[in-house]
Formats: C-alpha cells, structure tokens, sequence
C-alpha cells in the first residue's frame, strides 16, 4: 500500500534532495497523512465520534469582532495554505493514499454561529462536541472548521463582544501542535489585511513538502539518512514480541478487542518538591527532563505491567528539521519507539542514563516513517502500536492552552486563548491503552500530567485517577527518599493507604473497643475486610515467571514414587546448634541488626542453593504457626495457621550480606501479605497443575519466657518440646522440610 518508487520533484543524483515550490496539486500523500487516514478508517472506522480533531478555543478579550470577519479571514487563511482544504484518498489505480488539493468552495469548510450559550454547563457541553463531533469529511478535503458563539442570548447583532468566543476546529491530518502558532498568526494577519500580498505559488505548500518526504525515502543509496535509519531501527526493534500479553490490568481480556477510542483522563500537579528534586537530578546527572520523565514512566510501567522487562513506549516527534517547514501549517508529526530492557537488580540512576543515551540515538532517526519503523518487524498489515504512550511538552508548545497568546483582530480588538480545561488531552478519547503527557514550565518551574486511559481497559474513571495516584507514588519514592540508588524492584506500585503495616492495631469497625467482646469474631469476617487487592497485586508480583510446578531439583528426587503410591511417612533427625554456635548466632544477628528467623532462612537458601547445584530460583513452603496479623486477634481462638511460597531469587556472586539483605526483604514483605489466603495464591496461576512448592517446606518457632500465666500463686511456664523422636518414621506431608525451635 506504501510504494517504495513514485515520481518526485526532487533534485536527485550527485545533489541532495531539496524542498521546493512544485506548483502541483495532485501528490501521493504524505507518510504522516497516510498513517491518520489508515488508523482513522481501520482502528477507529466504527467508533460513533472522531478522534482526530484539534481544537482551538479563543476568547473576545477586548473590543469586538464582526462575525463576517472572521469568516473572510479563515477563508483568506485556507486560500493560502492550501493544506486546510486538501482531499486524501486512495487511488485504487496506482493503490496509493493521495493528496488533492480542492478548489475554495463554501462547502470544503464548516462555519457555524450559536446564539445564548450562557452557562459553563452549556459551554462546556459546546466545547466537549466540538473536540468529538464527526465534521469533518477527509476525502473531500473538509478539514477544517469554525464555529463562532455569542454568549448572550440578547445579542442580535452580528458581532462577538467580550467573553464571546472563536472555537478552531481542525482535523489532525491537515494539522499538529506545532501548527497552532503559524496558523494563529495567519488567522490574525488575513483580519488585517483581507488578501495576502505573496502569490500562493511563491511560497512551499505541504504538498511540496509530501514530496520532498517521498524523494528522500526513494534514495537507495545505501548511506542515506533514510537507510541509515532503517538499519537503526531494525536493530532496534530486533526480537521485541509483539505478541506477548502486557496485561496493564489484572482480569484484563485481549481477545477481539475493537477499539472504542474512548477514554477516561485525569490532570494532575506534581509535588513542587519532587519537580525540585527532578530539576536538581537532571542537572546534577546532566540528562534532559524528557529523558528523566520517560525513565520514571518505564519504572511505573514496568512495576504495573507485572515486572515486565521488555518495554516499548511509543512517542512523537515534531519531524520539522527542514527549515522551509518551520512555520507551515500541516501535519508533520511522525511516531517513534522507544524500546528499554529493564534490568531490575540496577539502579533507577543506571536506568535514566540508559534512556538518556536511546534518546539521542532515537532523536538522530526520528524522521523515519512509523509505517517503515515497523516494517521491519512484519507489523506493516497490522498498523501496530504499543500500548502505551508518553509525550513531554515544554509550556511553550501550549501557548494556546495557558492563555499566554494574544491576537488584535482589529483596532481595539483582542482575542486571547480560551482555558477552562485542555481539550485536547480531557476530551475523552484515548487512541492508545494508557498515554501519559506531561507538560512543564521551565520558568516557574511547575509540571502538569495527563493520564489518559481506554475504557475498553479501564471501566472506571476511579481506575484512572488511582493509576495517577500510584504514578505519583512512584515519583515521591524516586526524589522524597534516597531511591534513585536503589535497586528498581525495590519500588513499589502500592499506595500507601494499600500497604498494611504489621504494627496496626485499631481503625477497624470489625472490633468493639472493649476487648473482652471480640473474643468469639471469626477470622474469615476479618479477611474479608482486609486490602485483598494490595495482597493480590503483591503476590502477582512476588511469583511472576515462578515455575511453582516445579519441584526443587533435590538428590532423591531420582526415586519419586508417583503421588498414588505415596504413603506420607517420613524420617525426621533433630539436633542443636550447641551453645558456641548458637551465641555466635545471637552476636551476628544483633550486630548486623537482623532477626534469627531471617539468619536462618538466608543460611536454608544457601544450603538448599549448594544442595541443588545451583538453582538460583528457590519457591518453598512457609509456614505460618501464629498467623495474628493484627492485634484484634491476639485474643481470638481458632485456627490461625498458613502456608505461603518464600521466593528467593539469589545471585551466585552476591556476598552473604547482600543475601541476608535479600531475604530481609521478601520475607517481611511476604510476611505482611501472609493473611491472604493459600487458595487465592493457587487461583492466580490457573494453569499450574501442580503445586510443586509445597513438597518443600520451612518454619521458624520461637518461644518466649513472657508467656507464664498465674493461678493463683502457682505459676505456669511453657515446656521446651523434645526433639527426640523413638520412631524412625513419622508423619511427613512435605519432601524436604525444616523446622527451627529458638
């Protein structure tokens, strides 16, 4: 569909290809053009709305405006930029999308007046149709649209007076963002002057800059800029799998997907004293804040999507290198990726110079057509995305949104900018699963985030702004605390409100405050009450990539009897540390400020590591004798005993220290999540036949001298239970266990 040769104007030969006035009107369409046209009537062909419309809303400030006027200067406008009334189409003979450019009718435009919009409601209303309402008919050459409104219902005259409003409509394939300043500019010119005083063969249209674009892809030699680019990408690119599920919800369902293009948005503000400690990073690390804010999109990403470590974010790329297109109306914009493998053991520092040192690369290819980018990857038929999306606007492309332009239509007249919300990020629409925009003021300095989301994924606006919130989280755990030198799997995605803390005793309404009347609660009802998401999303998390089914590789595992002839005895030996041992025991843990039960566990994975020769991924059984999370338990009783897997990931080269650290780590935070249940860990991994884990399992039992109860003057002490067994076989319902007494 995207031929590789067709006619161009352009100097070829000995010569560089050059952008000139070619005077046409017929051309094939440019690659950016192309690639909205297929997305539009393939993607989004069944959606009840457009998602392609740019709006620009302008405000009366001072003075007034005769409607007449503004309706002969956007005519002035579109008779000398000729992209604002140009037809794309396919030409079926030459099978090629195409630009035509059409005659300046009064049917290649829309021009509407409205009368009595008073109130914000129905502003608002207004201006929510104008950035979704189907308007526009693109093979035609209707692209462009305005739509002048008098507030007051009382105003009959054909006048806009102050707070009236001017509302631009354009469709994205005649138009960028960085179209909005030459087109304001031309709008106030032509108000001046009813014609311009340069012929519109004189000056470059974007039909000339369509073929400039085609020359250059049609260079076959083979250090070109544009194959110099291909081989870049396809490096790239090179084994990323498209295919694979990145799942940016928990029950999300992929399957025949159609997308809505509908969406849900939110806005936030970032903590000014993150954005300090951001500006202070990049400076510090001498990296652009794009580069620092797309890492810190990958970290939220990747702790999102389940510790996924090969991402790919597409972005975009304003695409006007050529200097003759800096000031031209039209759409330029090309899209690019941005593909990371995240290396979770490394620090979020190592990451952001990773990103930083792709940006350049990216920044040197970035004008190779998307279509081509992924041509390389056989996803040309499929117009594939990725499903997330990043933008970083400096202020000053959105001079429109903050009111910082102003334009004098006449004498005493003004118009500036019109803010109430951006229509162009709130407008309920989403072209891809999650798009983050962030928007920041160098000056001031302040940022402004737009988290877009499809509801064809998220079904909720709740789901939107919790995902803002945990974006955040992310940020204040970088910059508010010393994490930038940590380890990336050290972050977490849980807000803090989701983090239950091992030390909570009270703001439950399950429990009376007086103690002696929850003595008889059941513990279900308790369960059912806790963060059953945060302990699920944790454990998700804690067993991604886990073989559960897989049996550690132990030295009997040769003489396994099949699970029918099992009998479920077992041989057990007891033994002591001694007293030596057992006090340099206490001496280490106390000086390295760590528990027994965690010395222990560390010491078992070691043993266990040597003892499989050499597995790394160690998943067993952890019991759980005093599962009393809470203190409301304490008095209850009952059953109250789990098992949950103890992963241990560990690196060969690590030093016992970094060990101890590691398994510190996981088995606090196991331990916080350890009331959610055994079964609901199973339902996770549905596919799991076999729970192979629990063939080998570990417990820690400590007892303590604090536990004498009185009767009367006697006093009752628990007894020390004998390890020594006079049978050989016991009941055994694991392969492999250990049980420690202290």
């Amino acid at each position: 569909m995207f031929p590789q040769k067709k006619r161009t104007v352009a100097i070829t030969g000995q010569k560089s290809q050059q952008l000139i006035v070619s005077g046409r009107t017929e051309a094939i369409a440019s690659s950016a053009q192309q690639r909205i046209y297929m997305h539009e009537n393939l993607s989004f062909s069944a959606s009840d709305f457009s998602v392609y419309n740019y709006v620009i809303p302008l405000i009366i400030k001072r003075g007034s405006v005769p409607i007449e006027q503004i309706r002969l200067s956007l005519v002035s406008v579109m008779q000398q930029h000729t992209i604002l009334r140009t037809a794309i189409r396919i030409n079926p003979i030459r099978n090629q999308i195409e630009q035509n450019i059409q005659p300046l009718t009064d049917d290649i435009y829309s021009f509407q007046h409205s009368r009595d919009v008073s109130t914000s409601k129905q502003l608002d209303h207004l201006l929510t149709n104008e950035s979704i309402g189907k308007y526009f008919d693109v093979e035609n050459g209707k692209v462009l649209r305005c739509h002048v409104v008098q507030r007051s219902a009382d105003d009959h005259d054909d006048l806009l007076h102050e707070g009236d409003l001017i509302i631009f409509v354009i469709h994205h394939i005649a138009f960028d963002l960085s179209s909005y300043k030459p087109f304001l500019k031309a709008f106030e010119r032509a108000c001046w002057v009813n014609e311009y005083q340069q012929s519109v063969l004189t000056v470059p249209q974007y039909i000339d800059f369509a073929l400039y674009e085609h020359a250059l892809l049609a260079d076959t030699k083979a250090e070109s800029k544009m194959n110099r680019s291909r081989l870049f990408w396809a490096n790239l690119l090179h084994g990323y799998d498209w295919n694979r599920t990145r799942n940016l919800v928990f029950d999300e369902d992929r399957t025949n997907r159609l997308h809505s293009g509908r969406g849900y948005s939110t806005a936030f503000i970032i903590n000014q004293d993150v954005i300090d400690s951001m500006m202070l990073f990049a400076s510090t690390n001498n990296v652009t804040m794009f580069s620092l804010s797309l890492a810190c999109y990958y970290a939220f990403l990747f702790k999102l999507i389940n510790h996924n470590d090969d991402l790919c974010v597409v972005s975009s790329a304003a695409n006007r290198s050529v200097e003759e297109i800096q000031d031209m109306i039209g759409m330029f914009v090309n899209l690019v990726l941005y593909r990371v493998k995240i290396e979770p053991n490394n620090t979020f520092e190592h990451l952001v110079k990773q990103v930083q040192k792709l940006s350049k690369e990216v920044l040197v290819h970035n004008s190779l057509p998307y279509q081509q980018i992924i041509e390389s990857q056989d996803k040309r038929e499929n117009n594939s995305l990725p499903s997330a999306f990043f933008q970083y606007e400096p202020l000053k492309l959105a001079v429109v949104q903050k009111n910082s332009i102003e334009l004098t239509l006449s004498e005493g007249s003004v118009i500036s900018g019109y803010y109430d919300r951006d229509l162009n990020h709130q407008s309920g629409i989403s072209l891809f699963d999650i798009s983050l925009t962030i928007i920041h003021d160098h000056q001031t300095p302040s940022t402004e985030c737009f988290l877009n989301c499809s509801a064809d994924i998220f079904k909720h606006q709740d789901d939107v702004d919790q995902l803002s919130e945990r974006f955040q989280h992310i940020l204040t755990q970088l910059f508010l605390f010393p994490m930038p030198h940590e380890s990336i799997q050290k972050l977490t995605i849980l807000l803090p409100n989701e983090q239950i803390s091992l030390s909570e005793s009270s703001n439950t309404k399950l429990f009376s405050y007086d103690p002696s009347t929850c003595t008889i609660l059941k513990s279900s009802t308790i369960n059912q009450q806790m963060s059953m998401t945060s302990a699920s999303i944790f454990w998700l998390d804690a067993l991604h990539n886990c073989q559960l089914d897989q049996p550690l590789s132990l030295p009997f595992d040769r003489y396994r009897l099949a699970n029918k002839h099992r009998t479920g005895l077992g041989t057990s030996i007891s033994f002591d540390f001694g007293q030596d041992l057992s006090h340099d025991f206490l001496t280490y843990a106390s000086s390295n400020n760590i528990s027994l039960e965690h010395l222990t566990f560390a010491i078992y994975f070691i043993f266990l590591f040597k003892l499989t020769n050499g597995q790394t991924d160690l998943c067993l059984a952890l019991n759980i004798n005093n599962n009393r999370y809470r203190d409301e338990l304490k008095s209850i009783i009952g059953l109250l005993e789990n098992i949950i897997p103890l992963r241990c990931q560990l690196d060969p080269h690590w030093s016992f220290h970094q060990l101890l650290e590691h398994v510190q780590e996981i088995t606090t935070n196991s331990m916080k999540y350890s009331y959610f249940p055994l079964q609901r860990i199973f339902d996770q991994h549905p596919h799991t036949s076999k729970h192979a884990f629990l063939d080998t399992s570990l417990e820690f039992i400590s007892y303590s001298n604090n536990n004498a109860v009185m009767i009367g003057d006697s006093q009752l002490v628990p007894a020390s239970s004998s390890f020594n067994m006079n049978e050989d076989e016991i009941l055994s319902a694991s392969d492999f266990s250990l049980s420690i007494h202290h």
